[in-house]
């Protein structure tokens, strides 16, 4: 008698879409199946004997690692990737921080386009429409080149994945020279390496934070930006960079600033790029003493 096969994983054959394709990823990346143990069939004989059976089999029962949300007794709004997300956070394969950072910036989305929540416009690329180009593009295709485009589509999300992964844990890694900086600093956040500051910024706060201004490098360059109102408004600034410097570069911003090293203002007054690191505490000064 054939019991369940250990690291196996069930979906349905034919087309696919972002959801299972983004849940096998999942899981592959976490290394809960493996490769060689995923079967693409509706056959229900076959499917109950693999041990994780996701977008197929009409049951979500995160128990018995069934994840179907296309039968009428599923009334919520995630798909086979939010299923599978929520249920590594709820076994504590993660924890919840990167549980929300991955939900809010990648499998929200998933969730919303395949539960119909969601219409992306025509021509958007988004993480669903991209994985919908592996298809094949023949409605003749066969069940081999189908199941070669879906494994060619996994590949593709489990990279993906990987690279959002790294991001966050990189994003962590920097929130505590982040707030440290915040912590010693008011009108300006001067860092003295390159990293990301913006999200660590918000999350610790910084929609409170007094700073206006951000200087840190840029390349071989300084940069002197302006600090946004808030993260869902990080396209404006809480106080622009003097409008005569807008679109100005070299020796025409140098002429209106004073100052030989500047190299550049965007004319969306938003951001501007210094030689060196004193350059920019001139240019903040200058701002700062226009108030």
């Amino acid at each position: 008698m054939i019991g369940i096969i250990p690291r196996s994983f069930g979906v349905h054959d034919g087309s696919f879409h972002a959801d299972e394709v983004t849940a096998a990823a999942i899981l592959l990346y976490f290394d809960l199946i493996d490769r060689e143990e995923i079967v693409r069939t509706r056959d229900y004989d076959k499917l109950a004997h693999l041990q994780f059976v996701c977008d197929v089999g009409g049951v979500y029962d995160p128990s018995k690692k069934r994840f179907d949300h296309h039968q009428a007794t599923y009334k919520g709004l995630l798909s086979s990737a939010g299923m599978v997300w929520q249920y590594l956070k709820d076994e504590k394969i993660i924890e919840e921080g990167l549980y929300e950072f991955m939900r809010e910036r990648f499998i929200h989305g998933v969730d919303e386009v395949d539960t119909g929540v969601l219409f992306p416009p025509f021509g958007h690329a988004d993480f669903s429409s991209v994985i919908s180009s592996f298809i094949p593009i023949s409605y003749d295709a066969t069940n081999e080149e189908m199941d070669k485009a879906f494994f060619v589509a996994v590949d593709f999300a489990y990279a993906y994945l990987g690279r959002m992964l790294q991001k966050y844990h990189y994003l962590e890694k920097c929130k505590a020279r982040v707030l440290e900086v915040m912590q010693a600093m008011d009108e300006c956040l001067i860092f003295e390496e390159k990293m990301p500051w913006l999200e660590p910024f918000f999350a610790l706060g910084g929609d409170r934070h007094s700073a206006e201004f951000v200087i840190m490098p840029s390349g071989d360059h300084w940069k002197l930006r302006g600090v946004p109102p808030t993260y869902e408004k990080r396209m404006e600034v809480r106080k622009p960079l003097p409008e005569e410097w807008a679109g100005k570069i070299n020796k025409d911003l140098q002429d209106v600033t004073g100052i030989k090293e500047a190299i550049f203002c965007h004319k969306g007054r938003f951001i501007s790029v210094w030689e060196t690191k004193e350059a920019a505490l001139k240019a903040l000064k200058h701002v700062l003493e226009r108030k």
